[in-house]
Parts: structure tokens; C-alpha cells; sequence
């Protein structure tokens, strides 16, 4: 299978920088070549392998490698390439990762998390880590997804680590020699240095949960100079204000109300849907070192203090049967009045985006259903199922913030002629977001006026029965003789 040509490369990647993705990149043919083509594993007929692999990937994406490939020679070639030392999780991800560098000028959110790829209960594949769960094993990926921070669209993976855990316990060693050893928790600070947009007049705010409330990782983003949004996971930390140490709950107590707004929270196992009202607070607050635990890099740079911002989002009147709505937010950004609160606060009520996108991994991609028998070969499979990931998010993204973008010109020609004749009610497809509703629609969602917007799920189901029939279109097409 050849490459793209640069001119074919030139106006996807005009139009993925624009802010939209190209829809051209539905073709899972294209969006191949584009993700993968330019992947280094030490031999181009590799990097072919790998490019026609992820095709058949994109065309099913939760199928067994066998079902994907549909042959013994394909299979047996994609096993092939997959046992080979170059073939690594970082380096079929390396290419996609250079793409999303190449951002414009603009604002994005850096949205990092942490979840687990389980393969089972004392899992026999060799190379596996324990993880959380007791007698569980696997990876942990640690992933930085890049958000467009005024339309909430996803842009790209920034960077990411797949990890396993030590099997062995460390002895234990003095507290002074302890701060060389390294820790599962640095994985934050290395994969916030890996994002680097290549171009000027980029800023990134880094937005986590409470898992990278840590000194070691304030000191990873003041050194990098972005800007962060980080939640608090300690209110009885010692801070600096106005020239006295305190708590930070203590500090919070004192500080006066900047204004109330409400806030839905979604019913879950402990609590009922509501409307919760709530107050919003602001001050300024510097983070000490700690005494014990600071790491080599914090202590190489002697950095001793970080000065930050803090909000808080407490709910007024909590019920009484159900945890009452509180998020304490260190921050980069400036939050003096009440609406630039507001915007650190939306800033991370995205961070869900990267649970949406571990969502795809394990219930549409089936990441941990994939049957290799050893790390080695686990990693690279994992890489090629985390570009996809994005691919589906991106999907969504589309229809949600470009609907009235006229889908001819956008949408390849035949895709239109064939889903006008596969859907059981055709109907005149003049938008984008009219498209990916027909091809949603394929996939189980109904088109109602209360549905809202198709998700990644059903627009993806419905990507697959289209592949389908243009796969029956084109060998209809074809000339015998």
C-alpha cells in the first residue's frame, strides 16, 4: 500500500489544524497513512505492515486481530511485526504524538490521567504488573489528551507512558537515598515535559484530578512555564498566606464569597440528580516543599516554594443523605473576580473528556480483551488502539461543533451516494452534522429531537455497517475483463 501523497497530506492536516477534523480521515484508508505512515520501525516494509494494519483496525475496531486482518498471510504478518524489538508502544505512537505538536496559536487544556489495562486474575503473560486490585495484573497508561480550550474538541493525544508495576518489593533505605529512587508518581512530571506544541503562541493549562497534587508536579509545569488546574487531594496541607502558615482549609474558611451559581450533579449509586447551589471563593496562597518525599528534580533545582492561586466550589445547604459538592482548584491562572473563577472552573469541568477516552479504549476498542501472550507484543497493539481512541472522540466532535459546515467537499462522494442507499428512511444530507446523524442512525441512535447529539459509540457502530456497504459498492464498481 503506498503513502499518501504530500499534496493529500497537505489538506488533511490543513484542515485537522483548523480546528475540525477532516472528514476525509473517515476513510479508515487515509486516516491510516496519515497516523502511521510516518512511524520509524527500523525497516519501511514495517511501517507499511503497521499503516495497512491500523486500516483494518479503524474498519473493526473491537475485533480479534484475526477478524480484522481476514487472512492467515495478513494475520500472520501483523504477529510478525509485532514481535520485532523496534515495534514498541512508543514507537507507533510516536508519529500521532509529532501531529498534535503542530498546534495554532490559541489556548489548550492538557487534560492527564491515569488508568488501569487489566488482563485478569493472576494473568499468566510474562511482563505484566500488579496493579491496584489485589492479584490483578497489567499496565498503567498515563495519558495527556490535548483539548481546544474554547470549544472543548479534542485535538490530539500529547504524549503518553504505558507502564507496568514491580513485581518485587523495594528494600527499605534511608530517607536521604530514598529521593533517588524513582516513583510511580514522577510519570506526571515526564509526561507533561513531552508536551511541546512546535509552533508560537500556544499556551497550555495543564488540568488534572487530585492524583497530581503533588509538589514534584507544580514544580514540572513553573519550570515548563504553562499554566495548570489542579484538584486539591489534601485540605490539612500546610500553605503560605500573608505571611503565616496555615491549612488550607483554615485559610479557605477566611476567605470571603467572590458569588453563588448552581451546578447539575448527575445521579450516580450514593445520590439522587439535583441542582446543587453553590458558593465560589478565591485567594492566593504559595505551596511550600515538603520536608520529606521531594524528588531529584525538585531538589537539583532547588525550588523551595510555588505561589498559586486557589478556588473553591462549595455547596450551599448540602442534603443530608448525600455527599455535599466541594472542589478546591490550585491554579495558574488569575481568579481576582468572580468570572475569571468561573473560567478556571470550567476549565475543569473538561477533564471527564479523558475519561471518555478510557471509555473507548476498554468498552469500544476492547483493549483488554486482546489475546497476546507477552508484554512485548501487548504494547505496540495497545499504542495502535490509543490513536484510534482519539479518532472516535473526534468523530463526536465534529458533528457537535461544526453542524451547519456543508458536508459536500468534506465528506467523499461515494460515502454520500452509499448511505443514501442504505438507510431504510433516506433523507436529503446537506450538513456535516446531517451526515454523521444518517451514520449514527446505523448504529441504533433514533434521530429524536430530545436524543441531543450522537455520541462516539453509536457514530462509530454506524462508521462500521457504512465501511461495509462501500466495501460492496466498490466491488460492484469494478470492471470485469
Amino acid at each position: 500500500m503506498d503513502l499518501l501523497s504530500m499534496t493529500e497530506v497537505r489538506i488533511c492536516l490543513l484542515s485537522w489544524r483548523g480546528g475540525m477534523l477532516c472528514l476525509r480521515e473517515l476513510e479508515p484508508a487515509v486516516w491510516s497513512k496519515l497516523e502511521f505512515g510516518a512511524c520509524e520501525l527500523g525497516d519501511k516494509r514495517r511501517t507499511r505492515r503497521l499503516v495497512r494494519y491500523a486500516r483494518q483496525m479503524a474498519e473493526k475496531p473491537d475485533a480479534s486481530t484475526p477478524r480484522q486482518t481476514e487472512s492467515w498471510a495478513d494475520c500472520k504478518a501483523a504477529y510478525h511485526m509485532f514481535e520485532q524489538e523496534e515495534v514498541t508502544f512508543e514507537a507507533v505512537t510516536a508519529a500521532h504524538y509529532r501531529r498534535t505538536q503542530h498546534m495554532d496559536a490559541g489556548t489548550y487544556l492538557v487534560i492527564s490521567d491515569t488508568t488501569e489495562v487489566d488482563y485478569g486474575y493472576n494473568s499468566p503473560r510474562q511482563g505484566l504488573g500488579g496493579l491496584t486490585a489485589k492479584k490483578r495484573r497489567g499496565f498503567f497508561l498515563h495519558s495527556a489528551l490535548v483539548v481546544q480550550a474554547d470549544n472543548r474538541q479534542v485535538f490530539g493525544m500529547g504524549a503518553q507512558e504505558l507502564f507496568a508495576r514491580r513485581s518485587k518489593k523495594l528494600k527499605r533505605v534511608h530517607r536521604v537515598a530514598c529521593r533517588k529512587r524513582p516513583s510511580e508518581a514522577e510519570v506526571w512530571g515526564r509526561v507533561i515535559d513531552r508536551v511541546q506544541p512546535v509552533t508560537a503562541g500556544v499556551k497550555l493549562i495543564h488540568v488534572c484530578d487530585r492524583g497530581a497534587d503533588n509538589f514534584d508536579v507544580f514544580a514540572h509545569v513553573q519550570v515548563k512555564g504553562d499554566s495548570w488546574v489542579i484538584r486539591a487531594a489534601q485540605l490539612t496541607r500546610k500553605v503560605q498566606h500573608g505571611g503565616a502558615v496555615a491549612k488550607l482549609s483554615a485559610v479557605l474558611d477566611a476567605t470571603p464569597v467572590l458569588g453563588f451559581y448552581q451546578v447539575y450533579i448527575a445521579a450516580n449509586g450514593k445520590q439522587q440528580a439535583r441542582w446543587a447551589q453553590v458558593e465560589v471563593r478565591a485567594t492566593q496562597v504559595t505551596l511550600l516543599r515538603p520536608r520529606e518525599g521531594s524528588t531529584a528534580f525538585v531538589m537539583d533545582r532547588n525550588i523551595r516554594e510555588i505561589p498559586t492561586q486557589v478556588v473553591e466550589v462549595r455547596e450551599v445547604n448540602p442534603p443530608k443523605n448525600g455527599p455535599a459538592v466541594r472542589w478546591v482548584l490550585y491554579t495558574g491562572e488569575v481568579a481576582a473576580t468572580f468570572e475569571e473563577a468561573l473560567r478556571v472552573i470550567g476549565h475543569y469541568e473538561q477533564r471527564p473528556i479523558v475519561e471518555e477516552y478510557h471509555k473507548c479504549l476498554k468498552t469500544g476498542l476492547r483493549v483488554e480483551q486482546r489475546q497476546y501472550h507477552s508484554a512485548d507484543r501487548l504494547e505496540p497493539v495497545i499504542g495502535v488502539i490509543c490513536v484510534q481512541a482519539v479518532r472516535l472522540l473526534q468523530l463526536r466532535d465534529v458533528s457537535r461543533n461544526s453542524p451547519a459546515t456543508p458536508a459536500k467537499g468534506l465528506v467523499p462522494p461515494e460515502w454520500l451516494e452509499v448511505i443514501g442507499k442504505v438507510l431504510t428512511r433516506p433523507r436529503p444530507i446537506q450538513t456535516v452534522r446531517e451526515f454523521l446523524r444518517a451514520v449514527a442512525s446505523l448504529g441504533g441512535f433514533l434521530c429524536r429531537s430530545s436524543d441531543g447529539e450522537p455520541g462516539w459509540k453509536t457514530i462509530w457502530l454506524g462508521l462500521q455497517t457504512l465501511l461495509v456497504a462501500l466495501r460492496g459498492y466498490r466491488a460492484g464498481m469494478r470492471k470485469c475483463g
